[in-house]
């Protein structure tokens, strides 16, 4: 039972077999997913997947790279498409430095605007923190992250920064590159992460694990990630498995 924590199957690159490919997640184990969100025009697309599919769930969030389109009034928009009932998370939001595709103080602007949202709302988060390390850090700690939980998707900081984000009760996903052979520091990560607080996620169709590197991922290869932090666990994938699924449950507040 694996629960695929980050995915994106409103992509366009799923727009040839996305229900074909939707279809076959429950004989491959592949129990629960949480379709992270870009965009708020991106929920047209999202919401009727979680209709058509009763182990899709949903986040809503700007993204930094679109952060210089938003306005005050998407956060209104925002907060209704959080009412509905399988929208679990605010997200994906955050800082990235790496491309810049925002001007980076109108992206501290709507990240932290956004986790006010979430607190207001009593809605766990999902960050993207790329390259922006300490900014991204001081906006969580300032704006009080502690209050409603959330978690780090595809983590990439060190095991100092783990240590705080684990304090303020939040949980740390790990992708596919946590396969990738030159990937030292999420495995030092992983390693040190308790396993109550480790989600699993495949960030699809971005970000596929060895060995299937360079072409489209999905939920299917979820168990890639999986074997690899059993590896470095020392447990079965079987306890990955399961113990991940519920730290996901709890984390999006998911019964049943």
């Amino acid at each position: 039972m694996f629960f695929d924590s980050h995915a994106h199957y409103n992509d366009e690159r799923f727009e040839a077999d996305r229900d074909a490919l939707l279809s076959q997640m429950q004989e491959n184990h592949v129990s629960y997913i949480m379709n992270a969100c870009s965009d708020l025009c991106e929920m047209q697309d999202i919401l009727p997947l979680t209709e058509r599919y009763p182990f899709i769930y949903a986040a809503v969030g700007v993204h930094p790279h679109e952060a210089a389109h938003m306005r005050q009034a998407d956060l209104e928009e925002l907060k209704k498409y959080a009412a509905l009932p399988k929208v679990k998370a605010i997200g994906e939001i955050g800082l990235d430095y790496y491309y810049d595709f925002s001007p980076r103080d109108v992206q501290k602007k709507w990240f932290a605007a956004q986790v006010e949202a979430a607190k207001e709302l009593d809605m766990p988060v999902i960050i993207h923190d790329r390259d922006a390390h300490q900014d991204t850090m001081d906006i969580l700690r300032a704006h009080g992250v502690r209050d409603v939980g959330g978690v780090f998707h595809c983590y990439a900081g060190s095991v100092e920064m783990a240590r705080e984000v684990l304090d303020w009760g939040m949980y740390i996903a790990f992708g596919g590159s946590l396969t990738f052979k030159k990937a030292v520091r999420p495995a030092e990560v992983a390693a040190y992460v308790p396993l109550d607080r480790i989600l699993i996620e495949t960030d699809c169709p971005y970000l596929t694990p060895e060995p299937h590197r360079g072409k489209r991922n999905s939920s299917l290869y979820i168990h890639y990630v999986a074997e690899k932090l059993a590896e470095i666990k020392g447990v079965s994938v079987e306890k990955i498995a399961a113990q991940t699924c519920e730290n996901a449950k709890k984390c999006f507040r998911i019964e049943g």
